[in-house]
């Protein structure tokens, strides 16, 4: 049963994924996806939080832990989208660009990790 959380879960993240992208895209163009940035930032500060939270309270239900962090997470962020997206944004606004983008969203990711990791373990 498990499994099938995990699954709804994957495809709410995957939907939030969708319309928050396309809503943040269009609202704030920029030389860079700002869509993908703030959904992966944002999934790596939540990932962090439910982590901690998880290894903190030995009563955190292992059923929440998988849907939450592997399915809506997981559906939620994108590694793959980011790389499209790193590759394509050097090819129109130049590699510096496409740079820049690639090693601030991972240092903003792990940033937000780090700081969802210290928020868990304050609950």
């Amino acid at each position: 049963m498990t499994m099938v959380w995990i699954c709804l879960a994957g495809g709410l993240g995957a939907v939030t994924r969708f319309l928050l992208d396309s809503r943040l895209n269009s609202r704030f163009p920029a030389p860079i996806p700002v869509g993908t940035v703030v959904i992966n930032v944002a999934g790596s500060l939540l990932l962090g939080f439910i982590t901690a939270v998880a290894l903190q309270h030995m009563g955190f239900s292992q059923h929440l832990k998988g849907p939450l962090a592997t399915g809506f997470c997981g559906g939620f962020t994108t590694f793959s989208t980011a790389s499209v997206e790193t590759v394509r944004t050097s090819s129109e606004h130049g590699i510096f660009v496409g740079m820049l983008h690639c090693i601030g969203m991972a240092i903003a990711g792990v940033l937000a990790a780090i700081l969802g990791l210290f928020l868990g373990s304050q609950v």
